[in-house]
């Protein structure tokens, strides 16, 4: 392995690839496409391979939207939760579908999109979130209209419905009903259009995870209305298929023995921070360690982890499956420099893709 400067994220082709076979079976046995969630992952040095077994990317802004359409190609959805005027024209420019978050936009913006296939994210007022800050369906939600008699009004200026409902659901049973649940609140509206997204959060590439059956849902539901299915897998693109490499610069004892390591949960995986979640670190052998990162925050913290022997500065460590919401939230916190971003081909070598340094930080304040 070349030597690069940790920190740094580095992309396993040979485990992304594992992603991408699965999410070939599911297009194969259910006819559904597969768009990958720009929100999720957009690591663009990637999309070589992932370009060969997904359909497009869907996006959440104007500049997912053209990252989407510059960098992966294919089909391009576009969709935000409210667009601004000065962004409509080019939004349409890029999209091939573009998916209005309300009746509301759809209108406003009725004359701008109508030359592109257009959708509405309807919300069904359910989901399987345990995470009341990522739950779409939460009380008073913005995301998406629920109101099928106000939707009905204007079902005939849309082609499609994106409906996004899932998260980190490997439960296959409990996806069956709360789909069984869509088809009898709102048939009336399904046998109208010509597609259905059905959105991410369905951990379709985990252990164990029933894709057949998945399969077999998904092309009965494509049949009984007449529509084309849509996926927007982010995590499940993704999962496992990534390392952030980190090393120990300093190791001290105040009640338990820390690992202070050359990263930062604040700046380089947020997602633990906000969800109050532990890094997935190593957990073999006798002697343990909470892992800490750098920045000056006093929760910034990986976790705990176990290792066969003590700790010694300048041991690098793997934080296991870090390409998530990583990447695409990474920032300057504290001025902690960024992670590079590495890939490991299909024979085993290793690229350095993109270095990051004190001009991108200063570039990124003013």
């Amino acid at each position: 392995m070349p030597v690069i400067q940790t920190p740094f994220y580095l992309i396993d082709q040979a485990k992304l690839l594992r992603n991408m076979e699965i999410i070939d079976r599911l297009r194969a046995g259910s006819g559904a496409k597969a768009l990958l969630a720009l929100k999720c992952f957009a690591t663009w040095s990637a999309f070589d391979l992932m370009r060969e077994h997904m359909d497009g990317t869907t996006s959440s802004s104007l500049y997912e939207l053209r990252l989407g359409r510059e960098k992966f190609g294919k089909e391009t959805h576009a969709y935000s939760v409210a667009w601004a005027d000065h962004e409509i024209a080019e939004a349409v420019g890029y999209a091939d579908k573009i998916i209005f978050n309300s009746i509301g936009q759809l209108e406003r913006f009725d004359n701008q999109s109508a030359q592109i296939g257009r959708g509405l994210r309807l919300n069904p007022r359910f989901s399987t979130s345990g995470f009341d800050l990522a739950d779409p369906a939460r009380p008073f939600s913005r995301l998406g209209e629920w109101d099928a008699a106000k939707i009905a009004e204007v079902v005939d200026r849309i082609s499609g419905f994106m409906i996004h409902y899932n998260c980190e659901n490997r439960d296959f049973d409990l996806f069956d009903r709360q789909l069984g649940r869509i088809e009898t609140e709102f048939a009336r509206l399904l046998e109208k259009v010509q597609w259905v997204s059905l959105g991410g959060g369905i951990h379709f590439t985990g252990e164990g995870y029933p894709v057949d059956d998945l399969a077999a849902r998904l092309k009965a539901f494509s049949e009984k209305f007449g529509v084309q299915v849509y996926l927007e897998p982010g995590e499940a693109a993704i999962t496992n298929s990534t390392t952030l490499e980190v090393t120990v610069l300093d190791l001290l004892n105040n009640g338990k023995d820390l690992a202070i390591v050359d990263s930062s949960i604040e700046a380089h995986m947020l997602d633990l921070l906000i969800y109050r979640e532990s890094a997935k670190l190593p957990q073999t052998g006798d002697h343990e360690y909470q892992i800490c990162g750098k920045s000056c925050l006093a929760g910034d913290i990986f976790g705990d982890a176990r290792f066969a022997r003590p700790l010694r500065v300048g041991d690098r460590i793997s934080v296991a499956d870090a390409a998530g919401y990583t990447m695409v939230k990474k920032n300057w916190f504290n001025g902690v420099n960024m992670p590079s971003i590495a890939i490991r081909a299909l024979d085993g070598s290793i690229r350095l893709v993109r270095e990051f340094g004190y001009e991108d930080y200063a570039s990124s304040l003013s």
